[in-house]
């Protein structure tokens, strides 16, 4: 009787709607949260994509150019080293002037020629030349880039009310490029050249192709490394270690360097694989073996905690039935536990992809104008390539910057991705 009042008085009702009110507040508050977290996120994305995706599609010129015998081979020996340093300007000048005979005036023929790549179109031309002398004498139809200029102008970046002296495109050139787009010999294309070009100081020519495969050897490195030592490391501590002072000590320390930030692995890299053993600066090789170090502890605290997930009794069967210990362990218990440590493994690289702070400790920052064919070769990487291109002034490299950023988050959510079908696919119940 005494209880009963006791749960139905006006004070046990006045608690209970009191910790009923804190859980409605605590659930308000967790929505608000994940919801400020979704906008920020969105935000985000919108802001990339928002400036990114123009620089997905770029401004091409068709023009005819003759590849005047006088100007590249007047000997006419066909020699390959000497066409390569022809005067391919000239001959990319000589047909801008013949599209346009009325421009005659030193400084205007200047702003003519400089509505096209001016780097870009000549060396277009004269590795064409240098692949197939032949053509020395024949009159070609190429497609060239335009001017990073030029094409802001017709992605609507450039204003074309803004006054002329404050204008990078002059009212001459808005004339002249307006008329040949009139015409149709400036176009828009898919810009294929930000995924097979490599780095250049002309963002109309840049492209990200050596610093994705830089990347992509690195990452080789690291998971070869990172991947067969870590897992091992895990299995030995979990399963066979004895449980010492020393062990505890490892194992304390293994969680300590989990959280060490990125930085001090670039400096730990720049210390002894660069100054001390001289391996190669600026090498997918050695960016690589520092992001297997900073990748170690996350693929060692992963595959333990996948291997405690199974359940005991899957081993002390296997030990009831004469198994040993180590088939026990690698015929039953791993096996299981493959999922939850390719997930981690996978995830741990993932983050590595996106480090920049410790490749910029070991040089690879190189202007590297060739994709490299080994890991022993000079390398940039695609995190320090958009760091490198962010400190760039020009509208254009802000484009360039934000397209290499959606290429990697889209790279980092393919490899989630990938680790969650890993784990789904994989996965067994017992």
């Amino acid at each position: 009787m005494s209880d009963t009042s006791i749960h139905s008085s006006e004070t046990a009702r006045k608690r209970l709607r009191k910790r009923h009110a804190k859980e409605v507040r605590f659930r308000i508050l967790g929505i608000l949260a994940i919801a400020i977290a979704m906008v920020s996120l969105l935000w985000l994305l919108i802001s990339v994509v928002g400036t990114g995706y123009k620089a997905f599609y770029q401004h091409d010129i068709t023009m005819e150019v003759v590849l005047d015998e006088t100007l590249l081979d007047p000997t006419g020996a066909r020699d390959p080293q000497k066409l390569r340093g022809a005067n391919y300007r000239r001959v990319i000048q000589n047909s801008l002037y013949e599209r346009f005979p009325e421009v005659t005036d030193r400084k205007a023929r200047q702003e003519l020629f400089n509505i096209i790549s001016t780097s870009g179109a000549p060396n277009f031309v004269r590795q064409m030349v240098y692949n197939d002398p032949s053509l020395v004498g024949q009159t070609l139809t190429i497609q060239v880039p335009t001017s990073d200029d030029v094409d802001q102008l017709f992605k609507g970046n450039i204003d074309r009310e803004t006054p002329e002296a404050l204008r990078k495109v002059s009212n001459r050139q808005i004339e002249w490029v307006d008329s040949l787009k009139a015409t149709g010999e400036i176009k828009a294309h898919f810009n294929k050249r930000l995924f097979t070009g490599t780095d250049s100081r002309d963002p109309e020519l840049a492209g990200i192709a050596s610093a994705f495969v830089g990347s992509a050897m690195a990452l080789g490195v690291a998971f070869l490394l990172a991947f067969p030592i870590g897992v091992g490391a895990a299995i030995y501590l979990d399963e066979f270690a004895p449980k010492n002072k020393f062990i505890d000590f490892i194992e304390i320390n293994i969680n300590n360097l989990a959280a060490v930030p990125s930085i001090v692995f670039g400096l730990l890299g720049l210390a002894v694989f660069l100054n001390f053993f001289g391996l190669p600066r600026s090498a997918p090789l050695v960016g690589g073996m520092v992001l297997a170090l900073m990748t170690f502890p996350t693929i060692i605290i992963a595959t333990r905690s996948a291997l405690r997930a199974v359940s005991p009794s899957i081993r002390d069967g296997a030990l009831s039935v004469g198994a040993s210990h180590i088939q026990a362990v690698f015929h039953h218990k791993l096996p299981l536990a493959a999922p939850g440590i390719l997930t981690g493994s996978i995830i741990g690289m993932a983050q590595a992809l996106g480090e920049t702070a410790p490749l910029l400790m070991i040089g690879m920052v190189a202007f590297v104008t060739e994709i490299p064919t080994s890991v022993t070769e000079p390398a940039a990487a695609l995190p320090v390539q958009i760091f490198l291109w962010s400190d760039s002034a020009e509208r254009a490299w802000a484009e360039r910057t934000s397209a290499a950023i959606i290429v990697l988050l889209t790279v980092l959510v393919v490899m989630n991705g990938l680790a969650i079908w890993l784990r789904s696919k994989l996965e067994r119940r017992w």
